[in-house]
């Protein structure tokens, strides 16, 4: 994307008609982000030039240091997401290999929906739908342009992430109309799932914690209007500073606990610990802190803990290919090396070992990111490892 929930709401994908295949086998619910910026969508246009999608950006990444691995080639080109049939491809790819949710980053600003094409004409139409499901993440952070970033000028705010009360009335009426009504919505107990990025924006909009926890409770209230047991309301919770204008949270158990958030889990693992050396940091170090951070969130919120699992970390694509590569910000930042297939595994490995010996977990893992390809982090095939890392995803979660 991303630059780089109601107590009583369990934890598989239920309340509605499992989906045939395999993946209806397991113990297990394997969710994994989706970032929808590879499709025209008029915002980048009026920005970008006409017909722009972030695989601009892919296809002129360079090499920055020796041995990088740049620029990352797609095995199935440069499609379009807004198409039904692209994403019925993805679709049977995910279901074929365990992924058992799709879980979009999601965009609404006070003047309305933004890279919304790729789930309502691709993913919603496809003719498959029902093998997956799907959920939001209300991705309300702001919406700088680092497509691409440059050294010389601060990339300019072109959306905030704040929005007014007003906003968030019609974003919930949309929501529960539009997607919480399809027979593909994830539910957890029956009850929606709907995820929040960024909680310091989300009580900015606001003005104050109070005033957030009486907007989710009339969420709530609409959301069992429509034919639901409830809402779960899950919280991205992180920590450290990454993209212009984001700040970390004080006190989140004090937050989740007072807004009733239903359950925790990560974005991606650079907002759970920093990558200490420059240009490469690597993958197998990483996961030792990612394991820390397991174990100090499962029992720290109060409620249900989903760890993630992150495939990888370059956010070089989305630099200034002439601008020096250094340590001064996103998206000029350190990269994870050594994330082969094989250790990529080994983390699902961990993660899945993990949910075996902690209930908290409902035994529920996200991953990022199907495509994140701008930030280096996607399980869609490419031209050096095919379909590698999402059989990894299969072997471990449906052996």
């Amino acid at each position: 994307m991303l630059y780089c929930l109601l107590p009583g709401c369990l934890s598989a994908v239920d309340a509605q008609p499992k989906p045939t295949g395999v993946e209806s086998m397991s113990q297990y619910t394997v969710a994994c982000y989706y970032f929808p910026n590879y499709h025209v969508d008029p915002r980048n246009e009026a920005r970008h030039g006409k017909g722009w999608t972030e695989w601009e950006l892919v296809k002129q990444a360079k090499p920055r240091f020796v041995g990088h691995r740049q620029p990352r080639k797609p095995l199935w080109g440069c499609t379009d997401e807004s198409d039904p049939a692209v994403m019925a491809r993805k679709t049977d790819a995910a279901a074929d290999h365990g992924i058992d949710v799709f879980i979009f980053d999601w965009y609404y600003y006070d003047d309305g929906l933004f890279l919304e094409r790729c789930l309502e004409r691709g993913f919603m139409k496809a003719p498959n739908a029902g093998r997956l499901k799907f959920a939001l993440m209300w991705a309300n952070h702001d919406w700088y342009d680092i497509h691409p970033a440059t050294l010389a000028h601060p990339p300019e705010l072109l959306h905030p992430g704040t929005i007014t009360p007003e906003t968030f009335e019609r974003m919930t009426d949309y929501i529960i109309e539009t997607y919480f009504t399809h027979p593909s919505y994830w539910t957890i107990d029956g009850c929606p799932y709907f995820s929040v990025y960024e909680l310091h924006t989300l009580v900015k909009s606001f003005g104050g914690v109070d005033a957030v926890a009486r907007a989710v409770a009339r969420f709530r209230e609409k959301t069992r209007a429509a034919g639901f047991p409830g809402l779960h309301l899950n919280a991205v919770s992180w920590g450290v500073q990454l993209l212009p204008g984001e700040t970390a949270v004080d006190n989140p158990e004090a937050l989740i606990q007072r807004i009733g958030f239903d359950s925790v889990t990560s974005y991606v693992w650079v907002h759970d610990a920093p990558l200490p050396q420059f240009p490469e940091t690597p993958y197998a170090d990483m996961i030792k802190k990612i394991e820390a951070v397991w174990r100090r969130n499962v029992n720290r919120f109060g409620v249900p803990y989903f760890p993630n699992v992150t495939m990888g970390w370059d956010s070089s694509p989305r630099c200034n290919q002439d601008n020096a590569f250094g340590n001064t910000g996103y998206p000029f930042t350190s990269t994870l090396g050594g994330n082969t297939p094989d250790a990529f595994r080994n983390a699902l490995e961990k993660a899945r070992n993990f949910l075996d010996i902690h209930p908290n977990t409902r035994k529920t893992v996200t991953i990022n990111c199907w495509n994140e390809w701008t930030e280096g982090s996607y399980l869609e095939p490419d031209t050096e490892h095919g379909t590698a890392y999402l059989e990894a995803v299969r072997d471990v979660f449906r052996p």
